[in-house]
């Protein structure tokens, strides 16, 4: 098992630790670096992508730079490390990639157009690419987080924060393992009529 940084080393390292793994260093927001990393895991069985950054700010004020972060990390990550790994699933007939999005996606975000519009593509991409993999027998599916405790969610005031309790029925931000075990399921035998789906982490938040 693979596990991928670009920052954090010492995070990575002590995580791949934990579950028997190593990790590499790769900016896969780069499609070299990012074919590096899939040939340096090997034959793959299993591809999570979720490299996710953001650069808030209005759409006026929006720079290219701040723009072209925010895709080329989220969104063109996916395809960069898909395309990498797809060729030896399709000949093993056998694979499943997970990526994830965010309810932002699906219900946009004031300052948040560029992340918005990652994670958006993130799942028309994932359906697209469920449709072609489907013959051979490699799923594709996608999670969507809801508010999640995360670095990115750390940062945020308290009155941010208590608006999304408020939107949220579960009343409560979600934790980083609610997310992995949508992933876990996705990925086991047990989701293996399961291909194309979009499946909601968000305490009810989307519904």
């Amino acid at each position: 098992m693979v596990v991928s940084y670009r920052e954090g080393a010492d995070e990575a390292e002590a995580l791949a630790g934990e579950i028997g793994g190593r990790a590499v260093q790769a900016d896969i927001s780069d499609p070299d670096s990012a074919r590096a990393l899939v040939e340096a895991a090997g034959d793959l069985d299993i591809l999570v992508n979720n490299a996710g950054v953001t650069r808030d700010g209005l759409l006026v004020r929006m720079s290219d730079d701040d723009w072209n972060t925010v895709i080329d990390t989220n969104l063109a990550s996916c395809f960069y490390t898909s395309r990498a790994a797809v060729r030896g699933m399709m000949k093993r007939r056998a694979g499943s990639i997970v990526n994830i999005s965010s309810i932002v996606g699906i219900h946009g975000n004031w300052g948040q157009t560029n992340y918005a519009a990652s994670k958006a593509g993130i799942i028309g991409f994932t359906k697209a690419l469920a449709r072609e993999l489907g013959s051979r027998n490699v799923r594709a599916n996608c999670v969507v987080p809801g508010y999640v405790k995360t670095r990115l969610t750390d940062v945020l005031p308290d009155d941010a924060t208590g608006a999304m309790l408020q939107s949220t029925p579960l009343g409560r931000l979600g934790d980083p393992e609610d997310v992995a075990g949508a992933v876990r399921f996705l990925c086991s035998d047990d989701a293996s009529f399961i291909t194309g789906a979009v499946l909601l982490v968000d305490g009810g938040l989307g519904m």
